[in-house]
């Protein structure tokens, strides 16, 4: 478990109060991320415990799991879902570790979704891994011989930097989507707190940046964030990673990952989905990159040669799978009708390729 320093952080009564539950018992990856501005907090009555969530729909979709003992896991999905019950909504927990889907699997019946794989290290043996790949060292080398530096920032510091936001703003700008929220919100450097930033910098100025997030129960550590602005040479992600992984190995931290990436079949668990849900899957998998690179994402992760990847789901109390399962989903991290959401990603996807295509013919002139 670690034992971090508390940090100062100018948090909401409601919110400190799950930040002490979460750094006590924080043990699926996305525990920290409940913390994040948007999520509602919903407090046990009858154990210590919290559940983070957002509404859409008839939902309430759950951030991870409920973040208690392992001892009253089943106790506290009880209590929550009878409560859910009572104002007609139901429930899903997106980003649910093997730990809860056990639990739910011995309790009561549910469906899930297998919403891909996380890669997992422990520390240490990360840069044995960037040795052992001279791919992987020639990118570590094109970012330093650029003069590129790596250095832990102050969190009081880095939530005040301007340069810090023009990265993000910038990187922000390189996405298919619109910015999202739930477990992917991208405003995390003014609620740093107990999460630790590595900042990259060139000449003096930072042009990169990744944000990782406390997983207490597991010594361990989320890579929540990792932003390239748009000086960023080739090899910037790579050496923050780098340098991150062995910060962490040096403190002690025993668990690292780069987090969910969304349908890789990494983790060889095969999917118990509907058909219909199968075939929009595989298609999102290989149409859906105008929008998300699931693919490109995959390989990236894949790249640093994890030592195993881990299951990731999400779990509903339906009877079965329904669109209106997906519909929400997409509601709670969009923060607008998923249609809308379309909408706005089209019309961002084609002014983009409107730019891409102005610059190739500028570069013939």
């Amino acid at each position: 478990m670690l034992n971090l320093p508390t940090q100062p952080c100018n948090l909401p009564s409601d919110v400190e109060r799950a930040r002490k539950l979460v750094m006590q018992f924080g043990w699926n990856t996305a525990a920290y991320q409940i913390l994040n501005q948007g999520i509602v907090l919903w407090f046990s009555e009858q154990v210590e415990a919290v559940i983070g969530y957002q509404e859409y729909s008839n939902f309430r979709i759950i951030a991870g799991a409920p973040i208690c003992s392992n001892d009253n896991l089943i106790k506290v999905v009880k209590e929550f879902e009878a409560q859910t019950h009572t104002v007609k909504k139901r429930t899903c927990y997106f980003c649910a570790g093997e730990r809860l889907a056990s639990v739910i699997a011995n309790g009561k019946p549910a469906n899930y979704i297998l919403l891909g794989a996380e890669p997992v290290w422990n520390p240490s043996v990360w840069g044995e891994i960037i040795h052992s790949k001279p791919s992987l060292r020639a990118q570590l080398a094109r970012a330093r011989n650029k003069g590129v530096t790596v250095t832990l920032w102050d969190n009081t510091k880095a939530g005040e930097h301007p340069l810090l936001k023009q990265c993000l703003d910038e990187w922000l700008e390189t996405r298919g989507l619109p910015p999202l929220h739930f477990l992917i919100e991208s405003q995390t450097l003014e609620r740093l707190c107990d999460r630790k930033i590595f900042v990259a910098e060139l000449e003096g100025k930072p042009v990169g940046f990744v944000v990782v997030s406390p997983i207490p129960n597991r010594n361990g550590w989320l890579v929540e964030q990792n932003i390239r602005g748009a000086l960023a040479p080739n090899g910037t992600i790579e050496l923050l990673l780098t340098f991150a992984a062995e910060y962490l190995a040096n403190i002690g931290a025993e668990f690292f990952t780069l987090g969910l990436s969304p349908l890789s079949q990494h983790a060889h668990i095969p999917a118990k989905h509907p058909l219909w849900l199968s075939l929009l899957l595989g298609w999102l998998r290989v149409h859906g990159n105008r929008f998300y690179n699931f693919e490109g994402l995959d390989t990236f992760k894949a790249k640093f040669q994890p030592e195993y990847w881990q299951p990731i789901y999400a779990i509903t109390n339906e009877e079965k799978v329904t669109l209106r399962t997906l519909y929400a989903i997409a509601g709670a991290f969009a923060g607008m009708s998923p249609l809308k959401l379309v909408v706005v990603a089209s019309k961002r996807a084609i002014r983009t390729e409107f730019r891409t295509g102005m610059k190739k013919i500028l570069r013939l002139f």
